[in-house]
């Protein structure tokens, strides 16, 4: 049993046995950013149902559904603000909208964030919470990969900035496969969920049995994908070194020997 109160102060945390249990995205940008600092880019861009597309329910049902749900227009959070004095652009995806699926509108809003990042020439942050590309738009939510992956090449080999990605649970399908492993530093929770297909659809296609926890942090840590993994409550010191330490030391610098 775990007192909300007490759960909070420690980031939703378990004290006792260090689970890390779900956050939305405001939950995990109030302790991230300094106070009175956050600023919103882009809140006005939805998402279309240019499809018409419907299952069990409407597209544009579920759209105005999650919107009232969680108070978001989509389902990422995009801004800036200042972190321990220094000044970053975050974007935090939220699994509670539609399981945080990256759609045109969350394309559309990361991308302009990478734009506004390499204008100004400021650190780029980005919490990964995604179940993938939103099936619901088809095509144009499987083309937000290449045009967010087009947009941090510039950021990064042109411009060299740096791109510190956050992975927390769950990191699948096609974030996973663009924006969430392209971090120049990429970084995951304890016990995170990160894959691009989920253990049922590989053993199924495969006809091979995934050993237990083989899709968590940890297990991508000991394999070379992951830099670090960070409890979340140290999070926010971690970035703050990581800019610092890039700040003093960009490496666009050219390295002169004598």
């Amino acid at each position: 049993m775990l007192h909300i109160k007490f759960s909070k102060q420690n980031k939703s945390v378990c004290e006792e046995r260090g689970n890390h249990l779900s956050m939305d995205s405001m939950e995990r940008i109030e302790p991230s950013i300094d106070p009175n600092t956050w600023i919103p880019l882009d809140e006005d861009t939805i998402s279309k149902d240019v499809l018409s597309f419907c299952d069990e329910e409407s597209y544009e049902n579920r759209l105005i559904r999650s919107q009232e749900k969680t108070g978001l227009p989509e389902a990422v959070q995009t801004g800036i603000g200042y972190s321990n004095g220094t000044l970053i652009a975050p974007g935090v995806m939220d699994f509670q909208f539609m399981g945080g699926s990256m759609g045109s509108a969350v394309g559309e809003k990361i991308t302009r964030l990478i734009e506004y990042a390499t204008q100004k020439l400021l650190p780029l942050v980005l919490v990964c919470a995604s179940g993938g590309a939103r099936m619901q738009e088809g095509t144009v939510s499987l083309m937000q990969m290449a045009k967010i992956s087009s947009a941090l090449h510039y950021y990064q080999v042109q411009k060299k900035l740096l791109y510190i990605s956050i992975l927390t649970y769950p990191t699948t399908g096609g974030v996973t496969a663009s924006f969430g492993m392209l971090g120049d530093i990429i970084i995951a929770e304890s016990k995170a969920y990160i894959a691009f297909a989920g253990k049922r659809v590989i053993e199924e296609t495969l006809g091979q049995k995934v050993p237990d926890g083989f899709q968590l942090a940890e297990a991508l840590f000991e394999n070379g994908l992951l830099d670090l993994i960070v409890p979340r409550i140290l999070i926010k010191g971690v970035l703050s070194e990581i800019s610092d330490l890039y700040s003093s030391v960009p490496y666009k610098k050219k390295l002169v020997i004598y």
